[in-house]
């Protein structure tokens, strides 16, 4: 097992999923159920299934794309997520 891989992915999943909506409906789900364990048990299962999936779909495109063209669509994809963020939404008026 590659133990540095294994932090790497814990830490950049644990940060990535602070304060989520996931999170929130996790928080809104113990304020008004008197079972806390059964919802952290749910919420944990739901992240590690999600988890479980990208890992499965991330080997298969792996598989079809060389590593350097995904992290080329990775990198346009998130500046293009950020650059639409930048300029103010246009009313549709």
């Amino acid at each position: 097992m590659d133990w540095k891989l294994l932090g790497l992915s814990f830490v950049m999943v644990f940060v990535a999923e602070l304060g989520d909506k996931s999170q929130l409906a996790a928080i809104s789900l113990s304020g008004q159920c008197q079972n806390p364990k059964a919802i952290f048990l749910g919420s944990a299962t739901a992240l590690i299934f999600a988890s479980f999936l990208g890992v499965l779909l991330g080997e298969g495109v792996a598989q079809v794309f060389p590593t350097h063209i995904l992290k080329a669509i990775a990198a346009i994809g998130f500046a293009g997520m950020g650059l639409g963020l930048l300029w103010p939404a246009q009313s549709a008026s």
